[in-house]
């Protein structure tokens, strides 16, 4: 039975969106994956290390299952929900979490880390990075690129100027790690398919990925959702591209 309009808001506007994991949209949204796979090519990172540093962990997911984590584990998380949820999933591995501001510095020691991850971080602070990583260390990291389902976005803010459109564009990731004195050695990106199948999936992802519409709320835009469902609902699934990179740096030894 098709489900109405009210409710699948309701549904959406009430559900968690604590912690890093998407299966909520399981059969609502489904989003193509990066050819490279992030959290294999962590894994095999993780097996040839002795200690590493997760930078915006989330909820923990994306370390946690990329296997066996190396003697010396951490990882930093800014919001409390996933500071507990992050805690609850990586201490039993050995990993330990700290809260932190997601501004410099990193609350840890020069040279700390041989390799320092990150999935999706909201901000690089690569002089940071640098600093902690220890000679011939890896920074390895998946992050979004320019104008990353822009398609949503731009339906409810409107057309974004050519600034907004270019942020985290990879060309400045490959700047930010070489003034930081770090040699990029791998850097891929890709523009994937993502669709919508349902409005409470367009609320949930908007709510979890609170950047994307800065200030989301379902009053405020309810007008839009509406108008939204409707498409969806007559047009079939509301399609927008994501877009992903992948970089890796190398501290000199």
């Amino acid at each position: 039975m098709t489900r109405t309009f009210d409710h699948l808001v309701a549904e959406a506007e009430t559900v968690s969106v604590d912690g890093w994991d998407f299966s909520w949209l399981d059969g609502r949204a489904t989003e193509q994956r990066p050819s490279w796979g992030y959290q294999r090519m962590l894994g095999e990172r993780l097996a040839r290390v002795r200690s590493v540093l997760d930078v915006q962990t989330g909820g923990g997911e994306v370390l946690a299952g990329a296997g066996p984590l190396p003697p010396l584990a951490a990882a930093t998380e800014s919001w409390p929900p996933n500071v507990d949820r992050a805690t609850r999933l990586l201490h039993p591995l050995g990993a330990v979490v700290v809260a932190d501001p997601d501004e410099p510095p990193l609350p840890f020691g020069d040279g700390a880390f041989e390799l320092v991850c990150s999935r999706h971080p909201v901000t690089v602070w690569w002089d940071e990075i640098a600093r902690v990583l220890a000679p011939g260390g890896t920074y390895f990291s998946q992050q979004v690129g320019p104008a990353s389902v822009f398609e949503l976005v731009e339906f409810f803010l409107g057309p974004q100027p050519d600034g907004v459109r270019r942020r985290r564009h990879p060309d400045d990731a490959v700047a930010g790690a070489s003034r930081a004195g770090l040699e990029v050695v791998d850097l891929r990106s890709e523009r994937l398919r993502t669709e919508f199948h349902d409005i409470g999936a367009v609320i949930y992802f908007l709510r979890k990925v609170v950047w994307m519409v800065p200030g989301f709320t379902v009053g405020h835009y309810r007008e839009r959702l509406q108008e939204l469902h409707e498409r969806i609902e007559h047009e079939g699934p509301f399609v927008a591209h994501t877009s992903r990179f992948l970089i890796e740096a190398r501290r000199a030894g």
